[in-house]
């Protein structure tokens, strides 16, 4: 279980606090999402639970053990929003290999078939996939590291409606091997899916029980 206790994080450089003593709890095989406009905290949530930034006070643990910057970095995985525009390997085998040459094909075709892309050639360029493909294919990515944790960040942002749906699919699917941390600022058909749900606002986590509220009841706490 991943539980944040009191998460601060104040630059020097800002007036006030990012975050705003957060509280949060996901248990295994679940998927938590939080949702809130551009600028209330999301994204920097999620750089912290990836070991990318420091927060100023708080705790972070994994069952009851506290995490380092150095230990959430191995715990989790992070999808950044449009992950395709970071792909470097000129082919599918290439950019799965990436930092680890060692990965046999087993592993390779195994992450690929969790995200339901086993039918395309390795040998493909991850450019030339379709929007959708792109973001399974980074997903593919990180789940070849075996993570404790599968975050993302805006995971349907410029996809149309189809893609959306088989995306929200596929995530819905995951959790069944994986605990997965959603932010966005458009909940959608990630409601449908969501275990727990969080609205954040000027960096301040509030809980919403999404399953009973909907999602005009969810965004009308976000102000």
């Amino acid at each position: 279980m991943l539980y944040l206790k009191d998460l601060t994080y104040h630059p020097p450089a800002t007036p006030i606090p990012i975050l705003k003593n957060i509280k949060l709890e996901i248990a295994p095989q679940q998927i938590g999402l939080v949702i809130g406009p551009s600028g209330s905290g999301k994204t920097t949530l999620l750089e912290i639970l990836a070991g990318l930034a420091q927060p100023t006070s708080g705790n972070i643990y994994w069952g009851e053990q506290e995490l380092t910057s150095e230990q959430l970095q191995q715990l989790g995985g992070l999808v950044f929003q449009f992950p395709e525009r970071h792909f470097c390997g000129g082919t599918i085998l290439e950019e799965l290999r990436l930092g680890h040459p060692e990965l046999g094909s087993g592993k390779v075709h195994e992450a690929l078939n969790e995200v339901g892309l086993s039918s395309l050639s390795l040998h493909q360029a991850p450019q030339s996939l379709s929007g959708g493909q792109q973001r399974r294919l980074a997903l593919a990515v990180q789940l070849i590291r075996q993570p404790s944790i599968l975050m993302l960040d805006e995971p349907t942002a410029g996809l149309d409606w189809s893609m959306r749906r088989q995306l929200v699919s596929l995530l819905g699917k995951l959790k069944a091997h994986w605990t997965l941390l959603v932010v966005t600022h458009d909940a959608g058909d990630l409601l449908e899916i969501a275990d727990q749900c969080w609205t954040i606002n000027h960096g301040q986590l509030q809980t919403v029980e999404a399953a009973t509220l909907g999602k005009k009841a969810v965004l009308s706490q976000l102000g």
